[in-house]
């Protein structure tokens, strides 16, 4: 690090009502450097709102505290994303997120190794990490003209066809899924789907699905409708379905004057 500026004492600047806790100043700018508690999380904020140039924020790091946080370290959050090159006519960059230190590859975003650092990783093992994921996320089979591909998630391993995730169970070999396998999965997903499906409006994008507990919801986009118990799901007409979805909108604030 090339600057030294005077650290605040902390016992003066810790306890705000905010929550917030002043570090020292921006060496560029001389703009107040401070961590607190924002809407998504503790953050970094260099100058405040009474200001005429907007703060500057930055998400601190998971293992990172508002309470031990250092100035040198809040400041090093700035340096991300990182800027790490160029693959494949996509521009590369390393940055933090909800779930840890990651690669980003035009539109795709790559987990780094316990114990790597996105501070530290260079375009030479981003590009060994994008690749890896090329090779997993590459299809496996083909089924009905549609790809298949594969990955484990938060409920374990997953086969991908036509947008439906479709849990493989132990009963599989899942590194080494037969073409039987995958059309038994398939078949039995689409099966699945099918009775769910209570009546569709294609044209609308507008479906009813059977939920869990012997209820029925109605669907369009995110929007969801859960139906009460006694509704009859079937007797529900498409201008029915569609003045609910309306009820469920979001009312849109209007600005105080």
């Amino acid at each position: 690090k090339d600057f030294h500026p005077k650290v605040l004492d902390v016992e003066e600047n810790a306890e705000r009502a905010s929550g917030e806790r002043v570090l020292g100043k921006d060496p560029k700018s001389g703009r107040q450097v401070a961590v607190r508690l924002g809407r998504f999380g503790p953050m970094v904020q260099i100058g405040t709102v009474e200001e005429e140039d907007k703060p500057l924020f930055a998400s601190l790091l998971p293992e990172q505290s508002i309470n031990t946080i250092t100035y040198e370290e809040a400041m090093e959050l700035f340096q991300l994303p990182r800027k790490l090159g160029v693959f494949e006519g996509e521009e590369v960059e390393a940055n933090v997120g909800r779930f840890g230190p990651y690669v980003r590859f035009g539109k795709k975003f790559v987990s780094l190794d316990k114990g790597e650092s996105a501070f530290d990783v260079d375009l030479e093992r981003a590009i060994e990490l994008i690749r890896e994921k090329q090779k997993a996320d590459a299809p496996i089979a083909v089924y009905e003209n549609k790809d298949v591909t594969k990955g484990k998630g938060r409920f374990g391993p997953f086969i991908k066809w036509d947008g439906m995730f479709i849990n493989v169970n132990k009963k599989y070999d899942f590194d080494n899924l037969s073409e039987a396998d995958i059309t038994e999965l398939i078949e039995a997903k689409k099966q699945k789907e099918a009775e769910k499906l209570i009546n569709e409006w294609t044209d609308e994008g507008i479906r009813i699905e059977k939920a869990r507990w012997g209820r029925h919801t109605i669907i369009k986009g995110k929007t969801k409708v859960e139906l009460a118990k006694e509704v009859d799901a079937a007797n529900i007409s498409l201008e029915d379905a569609q003045a609910l979805l309306e009820k469920k909108k979001p009312k849109k604030k209007t600005k105080k004057t």
